[in-house]
C-alpha cells in the first residue's frame, strides 16, 4: 500500500489536479485522495494542498519525490523486465501527439492490421521518458531533446524542422512568436535561439496545434514544426523560412528499455515507427 500511495503522489506532481492523476491511473478522483490521506498517515506528514483548481505539493512531497521517484520508477522498470512479452501481450506505445500526427498515423494503421495487440498514449516527452522507464510504456517516441542521464537505449530518427506560419506574409522575422512551453525541459534550447534572434515568445500553448491554428487565426505569428504543417495541411504560403531556423530543429527518438528491445514484437514496431519517420522526410 506505501508503494502505491508513492505513485499516486508521483503521478499527481505530473498531472496537477486529483482528476487527470485518477484518469491517467484508472481509477476515480475519490480513490487518488483515499491513497494520499493514506500515505500521509503513513508518513505522519502533510503532502498536498488546495491551490484553486490545482493540487500544490508541500515541501515534504517534494523532498520525498526527489529522493523516492527516481528509484521507484527505476524498480518498477526492473519489476517490468520480468515480464516475458507474448504474441497476445499488450504493448504499450507512448508518443508525442505532434508525431502521431504527422509521421505515425497511417504506419500504426497498417500495423495494426497485421498485430491488434498495442495501445498508443500521448504524453510530452519528459513524461513519456519517465512512462518508459518504469515499464507504464514499452516504447516511447519522443519530440524534443532528451534528459541527460535517463538510463534508456534510444534511437535517433531526425532533426525536424521547424517554420514560422503566419496568416499574413513576412519580409523578416517576427518580433513575436506563440511557441509551445518553454517551461518543458525537452524545449528549453528554443529560449536561447529566439532570445539570439530578437524574437519575445509572446504566448505559451500545450499545442502546436493550437499555436498554428491562432496564427492563422491572424493572432500572430507561431513557431510550427513539419509534422504538424504537414498533418494540418497548411498552404506553404503561410510558412516561412529565416535563417535563424536552420538552429531550432527538434530531435526525434524512439526510446525502450535495453531487455524490451529484445523482443521480435518490440523490434518490429520500433522498425516501424523508424520507416514511417524516414518515408515522411
Amino acid at each position: 500500500m506505501l508503494l502505491e500511495g508513492i505513485e499516486t503522489l508521483l503521478v499527481l506532481a505530473q498531472e496537477g489536479t486529483m482528476s487527470r492523476a485518477g484518469n491517467r491511473l484508472y481509477i476515480s478522483q475519490s480513490a487518488v485522495s483515499k491513497r494520499i490521506a493514506k500515505l500521509e498517515s503513513t508518513l505522519g506528514k502533510k503532502l498536498i494542498s488546495p491551490s484553486g483548481r490545482l493540487i500544490k505539493l508541500t515541501p515534504d512531497a517534494l523532498a520525498l519525490i526527489e529522493n523516492v521517484g527516481p528509484s521507484f520508477s527505476e524498480l518498477r522498470g526492473l519489476i517490468f523486465e520480468q515480464q516475458t512479452i507474448e504474441d497476445h501481450s499488450i504493448i504499450k506505445i507512448d508518443c508525442s501527439e505532434t508525431l502521431v500526427a504527422g509521421y505515425l498515423g497511417k504506419a500504426f494503421g497498417h500495423y495494426i492490421q497485421k498485430d491488434k495487440n498495442f495501445t498508443i498514449t500521448t504524453h510530452h516527452t519528459p513524461v513519456i521518458i519517465e512512462n518508459v522507464r518504469s515499464g507504464q510504456a514499452t516504447i516511447g517516441c519522443c519530440a524534443g531533446y532528451l534528459a541527460p542521464h535517463h538510463g534508456l537505449h534510444y534511437q535517433h530518427l531526425l532533426d525536424e524542422r521547424f517554420r514560422i506560419v503566419a496568416a499574413t506574409a513576412l519580409q523578416s522575422p517576427p518580433e513575436y512568436l506563440l511557441v509551445n512551453d518553454l517551461k518543458n525541459p525537452s524545449n528549453l534550447y528554443q529560449a536561447a535561439i529566439l532570445q539570439k534572434a530578437g524574437i519575445t515568445p509572446l504566448m505559451e500553448m500545450d499545442s502546436y496545434t493550437a499555436a498554428a491554428q491562432l496564427a492563422l487565426g491572424g493572432v500572430a505569428p507561431a513557431l510550427v514544426p513539419e509534422s504538424i504543417i504537414s498533418a494540418l495541411k497548411i498552404d506553404p504560403i503561410y510558412c516561412h523560412h529565416f535563417d535563424f531556423l536552420d538552429q531550432l530543429t527538434r530531435p526525434v527518438h524512439v526510446i525502450y528499455r535495453a531487455k524490451n528491445a529484445a523482443s521480435p514484437r518490440v523490434k518490429t514496431i520500433i522498425e516501424t515507427i523508424a520507416d514511417a519517420v524516414a518515408t515522411a522526410i
